[in-house]
């Protein structure tokens, strides 16, 4: 046995190293935030593991004294095997984990509504209250096969996986998809949202630190799930303007049939600058009507309502046997026809 022991811990030894390896390759993105928002969302995480360690440690500390005390070895340990309730005992495994639960629900109804991505925030920062005054930016997402498309209404430019927001400036993102699920995620900035075709979704957040951030889809949608990412810069207001006049002058310009053709499915797809876009794009992705000629799903919506004709089939109050049955065909009321 002795001859296998220096072989046991070198081996012992070697996986340790090799895990501390694989821990100074995480980011910690999540624990790092550059937002408000995330900075909350970290607190949180703080909180709820310290409430949750308040139980999980005790419980491992006794069930090492407990096994060392009353161990065979163990000759003055008390053995009563006719013991079955002890009230001080029952109070303290009961009531502890009650509390615990009481101060998470508590937590977890009180920060459901404080950080509801579709509302406006409160604060810029700590000690830094919002002004109502100030409209946020908007910036519109669009999850595509397998990129990110980010569209400026306000200031009319587009950009593919890049996303560039100024410093300390509350910023709205309405968030969609062009055919499958998946997730906006820029942990530095603020919680998943999920994408999705024919639906719009939103989110309020800030950056307060500038820098270099990477943000990623986190819900698997295919081939290029794993390439499907953003960069994230922060960057003074001044420095954001700049960045604009930038794209207005050295990009290309995003048309419908452009739009169309970057639709299509790529990987790896690089960083791309777009020096306009077309008026209410993102609203006919949502009602999914980009396409010439084709009907918006608010559009359909809105169909007046046909009564049938009187004939001899009788369905009773359905009306007409041989009339096609109603639509249970549903979709969102915001959008608008498609540019021929």
């Amino acid at each position: 046995m002795s001859e296998h022991l220096p072989l046991h811990r070198r081996l012992t030894g070697l996986g340790l190293l090799s895990l501390a390896c694989l821990l100074t390759g995480c980011e910690r993105a999540v624990l790092n935030p550059a937002g408000d928002v995330a900075l909350q969302q970290r607190d949180l995480i703080y909180f709820s593991t310290g409430l949750m360690l308040l139980v999980i440690v005790p419980v491992i500390i006794l069930t090492v004294l407990f096994a060392w005390r009353y161990r065979a070895s163990n000759a003055k340990a008390t053995y009563d095997p006719k013991f079955h309730h002890s009230t001080a005992l029952e109070l303290a495994i009961w009531s502890i984990p009650l509390l615990i639960i009481i101060c998470l629900g508590a937590l977890t109804w009180s920060s459901t509504h404080l950080l509801d991505p579709f509302r406006r925030l409160d604060r810029i920062s700590e000690g830094r209250p919002t002004d109502p005054a100030q409209a946020p930016m908007v910036v519109q997402v669009v999850a595509m096969d397998w990129k990110w498309l980010f569209i400026y209404p306000e200031q009319n430019i587009a950009t593919v996986n890049e996303l560039v927001l100024p410093v300390d400036r509350e910023v709205r993102f309405d968030i969609t998809s062009t055919n499958m699920m998946n997730t906006f995620y820029a942990p530095t900035l603020a919680g998943m949202i999920y994408a999705m075709p024919g639906m719009r979704s939103q989110l309020h957040a800030v950056i307060n630190r500038p820098g270099d951030y990477e943000g990623f889809s986190a819900n698997y949608s295919g081939a290029g799930f794993s390439d499907m990412r953003f960069r994230l810069r922060g960057v003074e207001p001044a420095a954001f303007d700049q960045w604009v006049r930038q794209v207005q002058t050295t990009g290309t310009g995003l048309t419908t049939a452009g739009y169309l053709t970057l639709e299509k499915p790529t990987e790896k797809h690089p960083a791309t600058l777009f020096s306009a876009a077309p008026t209410g794009l993102f609203d006919r992705v949502v009602n999914r009507c980009v396409a010439p000629g084709t009907t918006c799903l608010a559009e359909q919506m809105h169909h007046p309502r046909q009564e049938a004709p009187e004939a001899s089939g009788e369905r009773g109050p359905q009306g007409d046997a041989h009339a096609p049955a109603p639509s249970s065909h549903t979709a969102p009321v915001t959008g608008s026809a498609a540019h021929g």
